[in-house]
């Protein structure tokens, strides 16, 4: 395995295997380094179904399996491993996976985030299995169905207005007795007759593990500690996402949340380092355009080699 390369890829998601996709065909013989969660989000998805090209769905973990393959044919090198280190401070750059160290002229950041879980045991046995984190990529799941939307802030209550065209029901699960989003979200959503709001509550329970599917969710009141069982075919976790950039504070500008921040496409302030995919995009977080910026960052990685 040579250890000098053009461009390094951090990230196995969408994004980071388009930009191998794309680095490969341009025959800069990428690296690309999976990460802990080799696959991305996508590999905790059962059918998407949103993806252009797959017109009866697809299932998460073979859509990831055909994008790492087809890096692969064009010539893309792929290690399994998580990164240690990185030092962006100057080229070449430097990162360190299982203890080698692999240099590049250019790097592509595609770490993507994190979905803030409740903690529950029987959410991640059931994680596309009627627990979800993404209502764009599952609420059509549920047509007619009730669910649960666990959160307070905008990124919750606009996903259970969205959800209320398919569901039947939503219940909105709330910690607090007063919602943290805007107050026009909040008038939206106290407005709609298919949302029910659950103040004072937290979620104990997700049944039912044994059953491998969602039946339920257990109910617990903070103030008075009484607990409810609440009938649901699924639930929908809308508590925030952590983008994966620990490795990258201090080398690079990031926002007040944590995100990678890009201008030019997908250029960040230190050349020769781009970013793509969720680690940068707060706001659609979606597989096809996580896709095209990975596409973004491998023909700005391109660009930027041929003016060296």
């Amino acid at each position: 395995m040579d250890t000098q390369r053009d461009v390094i890829i951090i990230g196995s998601g969408p994004a980071g295997l388009t930009a191998g996709v794309y680095t490969a065909r341009a025959n800069l013989k990428p690296l690309i380094i999976e990460g802990l969660l080799a696959g991305g989000q996508l590999m905790m998805t059962t059918t998407v179904e949103n993806f252009p090209g797959f017109r009866d769905g697809i299932m998460g973990p073979d859509l990831m399996a055909e994008m790492r393959a087809q890096a692969e044919r064009f010539g893309a090198d792929i290690i399994q491993g998580d990164v240690t280190e990185v030092n962006i401070g100057r080229a070449p750059f430097s990162v360190v996976a299982d203890g080698t160290t692999y240099t590049a002229r250019a790097l592509i950041l595609a770490t993507g985030a994190s979905a803030k879980l409740l903690g529950l045991p029987a959410e991640r046995a059931l994680m596309g299995h009627g627990v979800s984190t993404c209502a764009t990529c599952d609420g059509f799941f549920f047509r007619g169905r009730p669910i649960a939307v666990v959160g307070g802030g905008d990124t919750a209550l606009e996903e259970a207005m969205f959800l209320t065209k398919f569901a039947s029901k939503v219940t909105l699960v709330h910690r607090r007795d007063a919602f943290r989003a805007s107050k026009i979200m909040q008038d939206k959503a106290l407005a709609n007759p298919k949302i029910e709001v659950a103040w004072n509550s937290i979620v104990d329970e997700i049944n039912d593990t044994a059953k491998g599917e969602v039946t339920a969710i257990v109910l617990r009141d903070v103030s008075s500690g009484a607990r409810r069982d609440v009938p649901v075919d699924g639930v929908f976790v809308a508590i925030g996402h952590t983008p994966n950039t620990g490795l990258f504070a201090g080398q690079i500008d990031l926002d007040e949340n944590g995100y990678i921040v890009t201008g030019h496409g997908t250029k960040t302030n230190v050349p020769g380092v781009f970013a793509c995919g969720d680690v940068q995009d707060h706001t659609y977080r979606q597989a096809i355009t996580a896709a095209g910026s990975g596409c973004m960052a491998a023909l700005d990685a391109e660009r930027f080699l041929e003016r060296l």
